[in-house]
């Protein structure tokens, strides 16, 4: 399985970091060995001093699909769920500049937090989720889906186009502003709709 990201879906995330609004999605992967096992906290990797915390909500995709229309996208997802995709800043700052890939940065051992699954049928609308992240009992990061540039659907058509999606794989739609550094001792809890999904260490 993949895991398929999506970076610069929140306006206000983009303008943090001073970033060019895209024209298409942003695209990157991380391989399954990017994801942090359950119970086990996150290790602050030694290549980098600025990890910072990236909240998402994530779609598992439930069947094989290729060039999928945005009108039948909804039935290539059953489930939502919450993650965290972490990011070495000032490592991507100097990869980015060197015009070089960002996987080093992105897909490092342990950057990818899965939370639990859920439903979709738990929301009244896909495109309007509450979801945030506290970070030591302080809310740090706030979203809602209805503020992607391109929600659920229109994400899996577009991805669809370059990478056959398969049973399994999960797309991580983006994170709103408030991405910050984590620090050893650090508590993440992660929440959608006052529900929480996942909560780790930092170490």
């Amino acid at each position: 399985m993949k895991l398929i990201c999506i970076g610069r879906n929140y306006t206000d995330h983009i303008e943090e970091l001073e970033n060019e609004k895209p024209k298409d999605p942003v695209v990157f992967i991380k391989p399954d060995t990017s994801i942090l096992l359950k119970k086990q906290p996150f290790f602050i990797p030694d290549f980098s001093d600025d990890v910072h915390h990236e909240i998402e909500v994530l779609v598992k995709i439930n069947r094989v699909g290729k060039h999928i229309d945005k009108k039948f996208a909804h039935k290539y997802y059953n489930e939502i769920g919450l993650g965290i995709d972490f990011t070495a800043r000032d490592l991507q700052s100097e990869l980015k500049e060197k015009g070089l890939p960002w996987e080093k940065a992105k897909a490092f051992d342990g950057a990818a937090v899965i939370g639990k699954w859920v439903s979709k049928k738990e929301f009244e609308d896909v495109d309007a989720i509450d979801f945030y992240l506290e970070k030591n009992g302080d809310v740090v990061q706030k979203g809602n889906t209805r503020f992607m540039l391109w929600k659920i659907d229109e994400l899996i058509e577009y991805v669809s186009k370059y990478f056959t999606l398969k049973i399994g794989d999960i797309i991580f739609t983006g994170t709103p502003a408030g991405v910050g550094a984590v620090n050893p001792n650090d508590i993440l809890t992660g929440y959608i709709n006052n529900q929480q999904f996942f909560s780790i260490k930092v170490k």
